[in-house]
Formats: C-alpha cells, structure tokens, sequence
C-alpha cells in the first residue's frame, strides 16, 4: 500500500537492495597448454581449453573470467604482475615452468590476489622431476590430477572466499 506524504508525492515501500559483487578472475595457462586437445591426449584429453572455457563461462555468469596463455616465461610474470591488484583471483597452470621457475613464484609473492595452481595431469604420477612445484609454495593452494575440472574446482574454491 502506497501512503502520501504532506507534499503530495509518494512514499514506497522501502526495497531491500541486494548487490551481487561479480568476482573477476583470469586463468593463465604456460607454455604447450595451447595445445590441448591435441597434445598428448591420453595424458591431457582431447578437449581444446578454449572450448572448456567457454563451458566455464556459461556456468559461471556471475562471474567475469578471462583467459591467457602464453609459451613465454616474461609474459606470464607481466600478467600476474597486471591482474595481481585488480583481480578477486588467479588460477594459475603454469605448464613445465611449475618446476624450473623462481621468477614465477617470485612473482606470485608479490601480488595481492590469491592464487590457486592447477595442473591437468598428476604431476605426483609422472616423472620424477615433475613432483617439485616452485610456485606451490607461494599459492593458496594446488590441484593436480582431476583434468580440466581442476579449472571449476580452483573457482570454487576462489569464489568460496568471497
């Protein structure tokens, strides 16, 4: 019901506002990862990350995910060194650099967002050199071995900070 005021205009009913914060969230996959669904399928799958990726999008509408990739060291830094302080969260593969690279992880040190590692495979099944994350250390956490869906378990777990 509608009350007027003594000036002669409306008075609603008060409305409850609900702001919904859109988390933004940007995945950044290293070097050989652009070819997924093509490289080694029976390690990795058959499923192109782009395609994932658009999965990943519809269901998480609320949501603002963006991707990069790239096969070069510097440009990953430059990237977490970008999104690093305007960015909810970071979910990082950083490919064959998670074992050789203090750059990397001396770069996930000194950002502000979280970041959650990733890897497709279960690095801990494979050749020995691979068990050795260097970035594990300075990331909220790590997934390794559920396939693509280590992608949708790292925004869980980055939207469950909310």
């Amino acid at each position: 019901m509608m009350e007027k005021s003594a000036l002669n205009c409306l008075i609603l009913p008060a409305l409850k506002t609900r702001y919904i914060k859109i988390m933004k969230i940007i995945i950044i996959n290293g070097p050989n990862l652009n070819l997924l669904g093509t490289r080694e399928t029976s390690v990795y799958g058959n499923t192109f990350f782009e395609d994932y990726f658009i999965k990943l999008t519809k269901e998480y509408k609320n949501t603002e995910l963006t991707y990069f990739q790239s096969n070069v060291e510097g440009e990953i830094i430059n990237k977490l060194h970008e999104t690093g302080f305007t960015h909810d969260g970071i979910i990082l593969n950083a490919g064959g650099y998670t074992h050789t690279s203090v750059a990397i992880a001396d770069a996930v040190l000194a950002i502000n967002t979280p970041v959650v590692e990733v890897h497709i495979s279960n690095i801990f099944s494979r050749e020995s050199y691979r068990h050795n994350s260097l970035i594990a250390p300075a990331c909220k956490g790590s997934i390794a071995g559920f396939g693509l869906m280590g992608y949708k378990m790292a925004i869980e777990s980055l939207l469950m900070e909310e």
